[in-house]
């Protein structure tokens, strides 16, 4: 499956070149020759789908040129309302149909008595939907905007109560939780993406195939219907639980938490000597889960087997495909099931060293922690990230205030660098770490929802409850380069994820998966990174409209900031 595509007509008078997300396309745009002419005023963007190929959709544009506009959904389509970006990441309607979308970019032109004209066109296909490696391996995200437009939109669930009908609230049993909310399946499919399907999908196959063995271990275990599924397994499922407690005595393993009830319930379907419960040395922070038989798949990464893992935060899973992969990841849960909550017993086991899977395509080097002093790998993690060569890096990194010196370090270092293209983003704001470069690099955004300071002509936008938000755990170096390579996983980059928890880390090496994560980076920097704008606003902001060409003393082209050597410039020239 190709991952990139490109625009072939010479005649337009910019390059398109698309490149394959998860459900999603990157599409970068670049003038050929110098900067754009003053009235050129963005791109008109449409695709066609595989199921009705000849049709072509424009994506729509919330910004408009005239405010008595923004309520008009024709207008509102990008072929009268341009995109003024030089990239763009499309979501097609959810490729429920796995094929081929085509793309079709057209740059438009206002003149001076407000007449929208289009130049040539660039169009690209690419196919979208399936895994992304097939045979090999495959990745997921959630979609994890719960504070976003677009759920407003199609759901109107605008604050807490309203939330409450669809995910549980304050107070509400998760496991017996069953939404209230109309179009309740929709919405979670739409919530949880990708990854919600190969999560549910993969249980679905190890519970058809009755000679699969089913191996799980988890840190957050409180959604229902999950928790159905591995009931249904019987005794061919052993799991792991975590049942940490925090300072306060509270946490997974209380009597009443939803891990165990869980793990009660499963005792009685599986066997009570199927059933484990460990913190190893701080916590069983893994999620991942083995499937034999005809199976033959592992399915680990970030995501925790709970509402707020699937529904809320962003996530992904990845699956690794092959015999190879699923005895590793067994032979991982039977030392974690012999040496339970001693760090130091588990770390001494081979599972604590790197490990290599390769496929035709890809190759990944997963590690299990916690590590010894000997094969710890926070310092290789922040070795690789500024190590020489490395031109580009694109985060997201939950906990990035907690994690270890070296690689927060790392990212501070190579973020000040002029020569490395930065883009990160944290679950909140980072204290202690000034990382504005001299060249303008962007700093770290945080989540957070459009609920203060809402410019016309977006609407408040629900919190999505308390906790952690942004919980991804990666790092993206050297997109477009043949060493392109990405580190993932459940692993929170900090000592404690080093030293003490059960975590998996794995580093893939495959221009596919690194331009996957990558294009996941920039779809959550770029959100982000406007709501916190919004957030920081001192005064009320005035409506948002889209710029037309300079027509007055002092007026300049919307465009200038791509072609002025500062951060969008570098943005522009680094994706097209």
């Amino acid at each position: 499956m190709e991952h990139v595509a490109v625009g072939t007509n010479d005649q337009a008078p910019f390059t398109l070149t698309v490149r394959r997300g998860e459900g999603m396309a990157l599409l970068s745009m670049n003038w050929r020759t110098g900067p754009p002419p003053d009235d050129f005023v963005g791109f008109s963007i449409s695709y066609a789908t595989p199921d009705d190929p000849q049709t072509f959709r424009y994506v729509s544009n919330r910004l408009t040129f005239r405010p008595e506009d923004s309520g008009n959904a024709v207008v509102r389509r990008s072929l009268n309302s341009p995109i003024q970006m030089f990239r763009w990441v499309s979501f097609p309607p959810f490729p429920r149909v796995r094929g081929e979308y085509s793309f079709r970019v057209e740059p438009a032109f206002l003149d001076d008595q407000d007449r929208l004209t289009h130049g040539e066109a660039q169009q690209a296909s690419m196919e979208l939907g399936g895994f992304t490696r097939p045979g090999e391996l495959d990745v997921a995200f959630t979609r994890g905007f719960v504070s976003s437009q677009a759920f407003v939109n199609r759901y109107g669930l605008a604050d807490g109560a309203e939330m409450a009908t669809l995910i549980p609230g304050v107070g509400a049993d998760p496991l017996t939780f069953v939404p209230t909310y109309a179009e309740a399946e929709d919405a979670l499919t739409w919530m949880g993406f990708q990854a919600r399907d190969r999560i549910f999908r993969l249980l679905d196959q190890a519970i058809a195939d009755p000679t699969a063995q089913v191996r799980v271990v988890a840190y957050d275990l409180n959604l229902r219907e999950m928790v159905d599924r591995l009931a249904q397994l019987g005794d061919r499922l052993r799991i792991i639980i975590d049942d940490s407690v925090n300072q306060d005595g509270r946490g997974h393993g209380d009597d009443d938490s939803p891990e165990t009830v869980a793990a009660e319930r499963l005792a009685q379907t599986a066997g009570a000597d199927q059933v484990a419960r460990q913190h190893v040395g701080d916590l069983q922070h893994n999620k991942f889960i083995a499937v034999g038989g005809q199976v033959q798949r592992v399915l680990c990464g970030s995501t925790n087997f709970s509402w707020r893992g699937l529904y809320v935060q962003n996530n992904h899973v990845v699956q690794l495909l092959g015999e190879e992969a699923v005895g590793l990841f067994t032979q991982a849960f039977d030392a974690y099931w012999d040496h339970g909550t001693d760090a130091s017993d588990f770390a001494a086991t081979d599972l604590s060293a790197p490990h290599t899977l390769t496929w035709p395509s890809a190759t990944a080097r997963v590690t299990f922690s916690p590590h010894t002093t000997q094969n710890a790998m926070l310092t290789a993690i922040a070795d690789d990230i500024k190590a020489p060569g490395v031109h580009s890096v694109l985060y997201s990194l939950a906990f990035l205030s907690q994690t270890g010196g070296a690689v927060r370090d790392a990212i501070k270092q190579v973020t000040e660098d002029p020569a490395v293209f930065v883009y990160g983003i944290a679950d909140k704001e980072v204290g202690g770490i000034d990382v504005r470069g001299p060249d303008g690099n962007l700093q770290p955004v945080f989540p957070a929802s459009l609920s203060g300071n809402v410019p016309e002509p977006f609407s408040s936008e629900p919190s999505g409850g308390g906790g952690i938000r942004m919980h991804h755990k990666f790092v993206v170096l050297n997109l477009g380069e043949p060493d392109a390579r990405v580190w993932l996983g459940s692993y929170n980059f900090s000592r404690s994820a080093d030293r003490q928890n059960g975590e998996n880390l794995l580093l893939i090496s495959d221009p596919a998966v690194t331009t996957s994560f990558a294009i996941e980076a920039l779809r959550i920097f770029d959100h982000c990174s406007f709501r916190v704008k919004q957030q920081d606003a001192e005064a009320e902001p005035d409506r948002l409209l889209l710029a037309k060409p300079p027509r007055a003393a002092g007026d300049t082209a919307w465009w200038l900031k791509y072609y002025d050597g500062g951060p969008r410039e570098r943005d522009r020239l680094l994706f097209a």
